[in-house]
């Protein structure tokens, strides 16, 4: 897979750790549902926003590594707050994750989320590779 961040000196510079596009080429895409901080072996939600936070992203990598992908894999992120007060500790436990390459994102202010969550992320992945299981189940589906 190929991806090349674009942070445009002529666009408002971002206000948190993510590009302002990304470019890229890639054979597969995955898409993952929105993830909450709920721990998967209780079903409990984590306590806080950064500790939701943290348990939100550790689910996403766990579903990127269900195809063997990782972080760098990761296209775009679109994140749901109930309070945006909290926008600056997101990013702090975001960015620690990513490592200075930030994919698109965006970050959006909502009423509630379900089971009381804080947070919930959902995530768009590419690459160019698949374990061996996969590739018959996509071709099936065609």
């Amino acid at each position: 897979m190929s991806q090349i961040l674009i942070v445009s000196e002529h666009a408002p510079k971002p206000l948190g750790p993510y590009a302002h596009a990304v470019l890229e080429s890639w054979k597969y895409r995955l898409h993952i549902s929105g993830q909450s901080g709920r721990d998967p072996k209780t079903g409990k939600l984590a306590e806080g926003i950064e500790a939701q936070t943290e348990q939100t992203l550790n689910n996403i990598e766990t579903l990127l590594g269900e195809v063997q992908w990782n972080w760098n894999h990761v296209i775009c992120i679109r994140a749901y707050l109930t309070d945006m007060s909290h926008y600056e500790l997101v990013n702090g436990v975001y960015q620690r994750r990513f490592q200075k390459r930030f994919p698109a994102r965006a970050a959006l202010g909502v009423v509630a989320l379900p089971g009381g969550a804080l947070i919930e992320m959902k995530c768009e992945a590419g690459g160019n590779t698949l374990p061996e299981q996969y590739i018959p189940m996509l071709l099936k589906a065609d």
